[in-house]
């Protein structure tokens, strides 16, 4: 029997969906990365897959980028999964456990979900950075790009404001800010261009990823940042390559909250050989 899987996406940003509540999914880092090549694959960014809940979640989301590494949050992807929970369980809500925390989730408006992310993490330790430093402004500078504010939304975050996001070379810069020092766990890496204080418009280059079209925590991160430096308000429609995420980071909580799509591409099987992990 071949394993079933769904190809979902948010706003392109695609990934895998894999049900390992009944039928255990055990696969090595090349398992993962053989699946996720788009010539001889599925294809995707990112493997979502459903474990049964360790506390008092409705499932318990372990997330795989197309190179087999285990991360901790992915906004879209918890976006995809609290959808397929709508129509598994004929409800509204659902609770999704990740590594990062129990994210709740919410069905919107004309098929949208909105998913809490969570508090922004601001401290150094929490992004975290390999020594003490000023998150809203950090002494690093890359090609064009200079002194990013660092968040963690689940996930580590470096978003740099700029003039024209269009205009900066991401597959150039992107993976060397990533992999800087600075972020021993390494980094995802925004630009973000302001276009008013409830508008901004976003690229994302994702560790071990590339440029994505979408990014949830980076969208969040990239709003709590332009609030922290006083460039926009709470609430933002974020531009991103595949469309807008509605974001709100709440005063009262310090919750942020994000509001998108999220698509069945299809649904198929996965036959052959799957590499499982070794002993």
């Amino acid at each position: 029997m071949g394993i079933p899987f769904v190809k979902m996406h948010g706003l392109g940003n695609d990934f895998v969906v894999l049900d390992a509540r009944a039928r255990p999914v055990d696969w090595s880092e090349e398992g993962y990365r053989r699946v996720a090549d788009r010539r001889t694959g599925i294809g995707c960014d990112q493997f979502m897959v459903m474990r049964p809940p360790v506390a008092d979640g409705d499932v318990f989301m372990e997330i795989r980028n197309a190179d087999g590494g285990e991360v901790e949050a992915c906004g879209n992807g918890t976006r995809c999964v609290a959808a397929l929970l709508f129509d598994e369980r004929g409800r509204d809500e659902a609770s999704v456990e990740t590594v990062a925390g129990t994210l709740r989730a919410a069905r919107g408006p004309g098929g949208a979900v909105r998913v809490d992310m969570g508090p922004a993490r601001l401290a150094w330790d929490e992004i975290p950075l390999a020594g003490p430093a000023d998150t809203l402004c950090l002494d690093l500078a890359c090609g064009p790009l200079a002194a990013p504010a660092a968040t963690n939304v689940g996930n580590p975050h470096a978003t740099f404001f700029v003039e024209n996001a269009e205009g900066v070379d991401l597959e150039c810069w992107g993976p060397r800010v990533e992999h800087d020092a600075t972020f021993p766990e390494r980094a995802n890496v925004g630009v973000a261009e302001m276009r008013g204080r409830d508008a901004m418009r976003l690229r994302v280059w994702e560790r071990s990823v590339g440029i994505t079209r979408a990014c949830g925590t980076g969208a969040c991160a990239a709003v709590a940042a332009a609030v922290r430096r006083g460039l926009g308000e709470r609430r933002m429609d974020v531009h991103l390559d595949g469309g807008p995420l509605g974001i709100e980071w709440r005063k009262s909580d310090g919750h942020l909250l994000m509001t998108g799509p999220a698509a069945v591409s299809f649904r198929g099987e996965l036959e052959g050989h799957v590499p499982e992990a070794g002993p």
